[in-house]
């Protein structure tokens, strides 16, 4: 791939925003058609989250626009075309994971092509986002992670895959992955079966994501074996996890006692990571998050690492963001007008409750 020109976009005497054009030139011509997508709908994509114009002719694309965004477009459609001479496909989600990438902020990042990945048997796994790259960077350097922030982030599914990589290079003997079982909103009343049936629901996610990183019929061996252990917060009570890689999702329907008994599980050549989102909290109401408790405490404290993901780091459906930002949005509209936020812990008649334990409640939180 070549860069053919690199000119002022335009030369009119009215005063503007500087603009830029680049023409970039693909030497693998059966490449392109995947480049470019059905109906070019890949440069199109690239056109709206970038904001540039793009056109193509034969195999040269010109790109035209503010200097900052034709950059930002040059290095996505230059990863996207090193993604395919390695082999790899382009799709709608590799698309709008150079989109995240690029480098329109302060806070620029390697190139997509050049950015580290979890490696597993099933392949590798690669961040899309800028706060997933700072987020596998700390999953390889710290021994404790906390991951903060909404839905779709891939929180969870991050710390799986460095848990199942880190498990069959042999540097951890086995994974251990939990979450409190509380409910969402819902009264579920009884389950019936036995004790493993009534707290699979509540499993489910972390279920899907091993599934995602190894073979069925190995994740079912390891289990049997004692290598890959799923289960209930309760459960850790009393135990010293050594060599493990352990995970706490939802850790954001923890109480303060729950998470320090949690913490203080760690033993020797433990990796921990806690995840969470504290905007969607399911305690009962005045009860206070063990995982914000646990980020006032830990504040600082050396060897901890901690990723607060935004709206741009959602990797679901664009539509996904675009939903977290209206909730965001009008959560500060409330806080600005004092006015309690939409899921906040209510007292009677609505009034919001303070995060202070009763008198009745345990107070021995860390």
């Amino acid at each position: 791939m070549n860069i053919l020109a690199e000119t002022p976009a335009s030369t009119s005497p009215v005063p503007a925003s500087p603009g830029k054009a680049v023409t970039l030139q693909f030497n693998d011509n059966a490449l392109l058609p995947l480049l470019f997508g059905d109906h070019d709908r890949h440069l199109v994509r690239l056109e709206q989250g970038l904001g540039v114009r793009m056109s193509s002719r034969g195999n040269r694309v010109a790109i035209s626009g503010e200097p900052a965004r034709v950059q930002a477009a040059e290095a996505a459609l230059t990863g996207l075309y090193k993604r395919l001479e390695r082999g790899k496909g382009v799709s709608r989600a590799d698309v709008e994971a150079a989109i995240r990438m690029s480098d329109t902020d302060p806070d620029p990042r390697l190139p997509l092509s050049d950015l580290p990945a979890i490696h597993t048997r099933r392949g590798a796994v690669g961040p899309r986002s800028p706060g997933q790259a700072t987020y596998m960077e700390m999953l390889g350097r710290h021994e404790m992670v906390f991951g903060i922030g909404p839905a779709g982030t891939g929180k969870t599914y991050l710390a799986v895959a460095q848990a199942v990589a880190m498990l069959q290079a042999g540097r951890v003997d086995r994974i251990v992955l939990s979450r409190p079982a509380v409910e969402a909103g819902e009264r579920l009343g009884f389950l019936p079966g036995d004790l493993k049936e009534k707290v699979d629901p509540y499993l489910r996610p972390l279920y899907d994501a091993l599934h995602d990183m190894m073979p069925g019929d190995q994740v079912i061996r390891r289990m049997g074996t004692g290598e890959i252990e799923v289960a209930p917060l309760a459960f850790m009570r009393g135990r010293t996890l050594a060599h493990a890689f352990v995970i706490l999702d939802e850790a954001q329907n923890t109480t303060p006692v729950q998470m320090k008994m949690f913490l203080t599980r760690m033993g020797e050549g433990t990796r921990m990571v806690i995840t969470g989102d504290l905007s969607q909290i399911d305690l009962p109401p005045g009860q206070r998050s063990g995982l914000r408790d646990a980020l006032d405490t830990l504040d600082g404290l050396p060897g901890i690492g901690v990723t607060r993901f935004g709206v741009r780091d959602v990797v679901r459906h664009p539509l996904v963001a675009a939903i977290v930002g209206a909730y965001e949005q009008r959560a500060q509209a409330q806080r600005d007008a004092g006015m309690p936020e939409a899921g906040q812990n209510r007292g009677p008649r609505g009034r919001p409750r303070t995060e202070v334990p009763s008198e009745s409640q345990d107070t021995n939180g860390p």
